[in-house]
């Protein structure tokens, strides 16, 4: 029977990481070698307001299973959100590719939304068991656009080593630590070396979050395979145009041998 199961994976900071893996079965090799690992955004979490947990339902009706889950510090995972970083993301990503494989699959697929795509970007040239890569929305110059966001670019006064930045949801405090770490991952360079996997590039043309050119410099950036879809009119999250991301990912999904 088909089924979501409640799982945590520990991270390589022996933090537990919450995740929802949707299965055919608990034996994963028996039905499919391939995973989907979903990445959400900056100040997101794994069920991404509901939308992200229909998805994976609908995909598991389609064969597909999946897996959904909380970097550390965020959701239901263990960690401070103070000490979110890239690199740490792209460690936790890789606990979790790496728990796959052991459940079975030799085979994945990472979509990531916004700050999330950047981090399968950061992800996929060190593993070749990564066949896919979806962005949605991803942050091409990660450090200028954070940078931006400071507000009064000032620590914040009653933590020290901490920062405000402007967010969808508002303001968040993150260590300054998060911003130097930046410095480190030029994510155009690392689009470069992706050599193995098939690219989806999705965009908003009215995402005031994200410049839609960031789209474009990954689209040049990345090698072929590769497909870039600028969606008219949607905004950072595609509220209102959930239905064409969603079929432009399922029939790229198709593509993929």
């Amino acid at each position: 029977m088909s089924k979501q199961y409640k799982i945590f994976i520990r991270n390589k900071s022996r933090n537990n990481l919450a995740a929802l893996w949707y299965a055919q079965s608990r034996r994963a090799a028996a039905t499919t070698k391939r995973l989907l690992i979903f990445c959400h955004g900056f100040t997101g979490t794994k069920e991404g307001k509901g939308r992200a947990l229909e998805m994976s339902e609908y995909l598991l009706l389609k064969g597909y299973d999946s897996l959904l889950f909380d970097f550390s510090g965020c959701g239901e995972s263990e960690g401070s959100w103070h000490d979110l970083t890239l690199s740490g993301q792209v460690a936790d990503l890789s606990s979790v590719v790496n728990w796959g494989a052991e459940q079975g699959y030799s085979e994945f697929i990472i979509s990531g939304r916004s700050f999330g795509g950047t981090t399968a970007i950061c992800y996929a040239p060190s593993d070749s068991r990564v066949v896919g890569i979806s962005s949605w929305a991803a942050v091409a110059r990660p450090l200028k656009l954070f940078s931006s966001s400071l507000v009064n670019g000032e620590a914040k006064s009653e933590s020290e080593g901490l920062i405000i930045l402007k967010s969808n949801e508002g303001q968040v405090s993150i260590k300054k630590d998060f911003l130097k770490d930046l410095e480190k991952h030029d994510i155009l360079k690392i689009t470069t070396r992706i050599k193995q996997s098939n690219f989806l590039i999705v965009h908003g043309t009215k995402d005031n979050d994200v410049p839609p050119a960031d789209a474009d410099l990954i689209w040049e950036a990345a090698r072929e395979p590769k497909k870039l879809v600028m969606i008219e009119g949607a905004d950072h999250t595609f509220s209102e145009h959930r239905d064409i991301l969603w079929s432009t990912f399922f029939r790229w999904l198709e593509t993929i041998e």
